[in-house]
């Protein structure tokens, strides 16, 4: 087993290799603006690091989110391009389960996962331990959710951007790729499914066409 993980629905563009076993090799780069820049760059890094060609990795996994549409598109088309092109297995994880289980050992119990979803809201999930979700991804203002995260403990860049409704705002901030391999790895092994890589937006693009938009035709 050879998986190229890859996520972009943070501000981190992270990409790594795991044989079933560790990490091979990793990348990661916080740049909310260049996923599509650093993107490739980062998987042929990672691949060469590794002293591996791509042709060897035998599944792809993805984060699916949440995530801005923008950024998130990236790793998914990506993925699904290799996934074709390679004829391997495009497996998806949620970002949030990803954050939760490289959460392991900054969190004891239940705890928050929080990360930025602009707009002055968090993407946002419970969990009893770093491998367990008990609630669905949602996204939402800080202050609205304040009751039901009160006094729990949050990983993740969002939480630290709303201290008022996150007290106890723990690292890391951003999903790694090595998580997400590691975990994918952890759920294989388990005889788990893993998600279909399609994207949990949860809410509408950023980028909007005028409501009022005017269609000019030549004349």
């Amino acid at each position: 087993m050879l998986l190229l993980a890859l996520d972009t629905a943070t501000p981190a563009v992270t990409v790594a290799l795991h044989d079933g076993s560790s990490v091979v090799a990793e990348s990661s780069q916080v740049d909310a603006r260049r996923h599509g820049e650093l993107l490739l760059p980062a998987v042929d890094r990672v691949l060469t690091d590794a002293g591996v060609k791509l042709d060897a990795v035998t599944g792809i996994v993805v984060g699916v989110g949440p995530g801005p549409y923008t950024g998130l598109r990236v790793g998914l088309m990506t993925a699904d391009t290799f996934g074709l092109a390679l004829g391997v297995p495009v497996l998806g994880v949620c970002t949030l389960d990803g954050l939760a289980y490289e959460a392991e050992g900054s969190v004891d119990g239940p705890f928050v996962v929080a990360t930025d979803a602009r707009r002055k809201e968090v993407y946002w999930a419970r969990f009893d331990n770093p491998r367990t979700r008990v609630t669905e991804a949602a996204v939402d203002r800080p202050a609205d959710i304040a009751e039901a995260v009160a006094g729990l403990p949050a990983v993740g860049a969002g939480a630290r951007l709303y201290p008022d409704t996150f007290p106890d705002a723990r690292g890391p901030e951003h999903v790694s790729a090595a998580a997400l391999a590691a975990l994918a790895a952890e759920k294989l092994a388990a005889g788990e499914e893993l998600l279909e890589p399609r994207p949990l937006y949860l809410r509408r693009p950023d980028a909007q066409v005028p409501k009022n938009y005017k269609v000019v035709t030549p004349k």
